[in-house]
Order: C-alpha cells, then sequence, then structure tokens
C-alpha cells in the first residue's frame, strides 16, 4: 500500500480482514501472496488488507464512502464484543474472532451464494460462484488481473437449469433461476424486505423454492444485515453440544447474529464438539 491509499480506521476496534472473508458469510475475496485481498462489490474492485486493526483499501476514487458502508463502520463491534463475553467459553470466542465484521453485501448476490452454499462447503462454494462471474458478470481490470461482477438478476432470470451445467451446482441452480424471476418480476422487493421485521422478512424470502430456514437466516443477517439472524449450521449445532450454558439468552438478543459468527468461527477454527 501507498500514502495514496485511502484507509479506514475503525475507532479503536480490532478489524481483520483474514476473519472477516474467511469466516463463511462471503465467497468472492481472494488472498494475495502479501496478505491483502482482492474483491469487486457492486461492480467497484478492491484490495484490502488490515494493520493495527484498521482496514487499508485501495480501490476507485470516490468509493470511500461505499466501503465504509461495506464494512459496516458505524456499529460498535467492541461493545458487542464485550456484551457477549458472559463465561469462559464466551469470553474465549469473542476475543478470537473479535476482527469479524457483518458486511453490508448486496441483497441479490448474498441470496444467490446461500441458495448455492446449502449441503455445500466453502472451497465448493466459492468455486461455483466463481464460475458463475466469469461466465456471466462483466469483467472489470484491476491492477493487471481481471475481476468479475455479479451477474443480476435479469441475466439469470431468462436461462434455463441446463444453460447453468457449467456450474457444477447440481440441483441448486433451478433454485437460482426461480429466485431470478422472482426478483425480476418483482415478486421479491429486497427494499420492501429490508423494512420488514426478521420474522416477516424470513417468511417472506422462504416462500422462494430452495430457500429453507439456515439459507433464510444467512441472507438476512448477510445480504439484510438484520443482526437479529440466527443461522443453525452444522458447526453450530456442535457449538451448542459443547458449550455447557443456555444458548437461547444469544439467539434471542439484538446482536445474535454477531454472536452466531463468533460461536461459528471460534467452534470451526478449534474443531470443537467433533
Amino acid at each position: 500500500m501507498t500514502k495514496h491509499d485511502s484507509y479506514i480506521p475503525f475507532s479503536g476496534s480490532h478489524f481483520s480482514a483474514q476473519q472477516t472473508f474467511t469466516c463463511g458469510q462471503c465467497f468472492r475475496w481472494i488472498s494475495q501472496e502479501d496478505g491483502s485481498y482482492l474483491g469487486i462489490v457492486r461492480g467497484i474492485p478492491a484490495r484490502v488488507r488490515d494493520e493495527n486493526g484498521t482496514v487499508y483499501i485501495k480501490s476507485t476514487p470516490g468509493s470511500i464512502d461505499m466501503w465504509r458502508d461495506y464494512f459496516d463502520c458505524g456499529t460498535d463491534y467492541t461493545a458487542i464484543c464485550q456484551s457477549f463475553a458472559v463465561d469462559d467459553f464466551t469470553a474465549k470466542a469473542a476475543e478470537f474472532g473479535k476482527g469479524i465484521r457483518i458486511l453490508r453485501q448486496e441483497p441479490w448476490e448474498a441470496l444467490c451464494t446461500f441458495i448455492i452454499s446449502q449441503c455445500n462447503n466453502i472451497p465448493r462454494i466459492t468455486g461455483i460462484v466463481q464460475r458463475l462471474c466469469e461466465k456471466l458478470g462483466t469483467a472489470v481490470p484491476f491492477e493487471g488481473q481481471t475481476l468479475y461482477t455479479f451477474p443480476d438478476a435479469e441475466q439469470l432470470a431468462v436461462l434455463e437449469p441446463e444453460d447453468l451445467k457449467f456450474l457444477r451446482a447440481g440441483y441448486r441452480a433451478p433454485y437460482l433461476i426461480l429466485a431470478a424471476q422472482a426478483v425480476q418480476s418483482g415478486a421479491l422487493d429486497f427494499s420492501d424486505m429490508q423494512k420488514m421485521s426478521t420474522d416477516a422478512a424470513r417468511k417472506e424470502i422462504m416462500q422462494l423454492r430452495g430457500v429453507g430456514r439456515k439459507v433464510a437466516d444467512c441472507f438476512l443477517l448477510f445480504g439484510m444485515h438484520k443482526l437479529d439472524a440466527f443461522p443453525v449450521d452444522t458447526w453450530m449445532k456442535k457449538a451448542a453440544a459443547y458449550y455447557s450454558g443456555d444458548m437461547h439468552r444469544f439467539v434471542d438478543s439484538p446482536y445474535a447474529g454477531v454472536y452466531q459468527q463468533y460461536f461459528f468461527f471460534y467452534t470451526r477454527e478449534h474443531g470443537l464438539g467433533k
């Protein structure tokens, strides 16, 4: 990074690009040999790294406000970590995952990636999403490399399932097309959903075929930034089995989704509950 790069201070909160980009909430940031990450959000490419709790961004001029929003700079994650640490296990989880930020992702992209995520693992999800973008997205040159935008709903809405065979996404491909058709027709309106309560938005998104409770809660947390959504997957079930306290106190919290990420990340990285 040079003195010409933009930077975002997190008001003393610790930030970790590695934790934020590898904790299972996003699948399009590519790690580089120098420890930075390359990615593209809403068509804007960037190189991101962190140092001493500050995130440094090299991107297009005038995009800094978008990145501040994307990295959720307005939320006090230090206070959330402190509220989460109520016993030995949760204190360790909060300290271990304190660099995680819940990204404000584009809703359509988040919906598609979590439809793809069901019964899947992170490397395979990443591969499917990469093939989708390289085939149907727009190429964006950046720092001598080529990044690709996420294809919009209109592009997918006119396809047939066999058109997506190149994804090797199996039974998930038709669900992507159905979601695209719902967005294109206006049957699914993200702006309206943003105004709903989490419960109401969950019922709305679960009307889509291929969207069960876990995919819905992932979408609500990572695509709608509804921080009280609490996705439950295999690792969360292991965390619940390992944890000796009452997890319901976290599930019912306004920051349940942030707590969930600390639980998830700590349990997965330490291989607990096997």
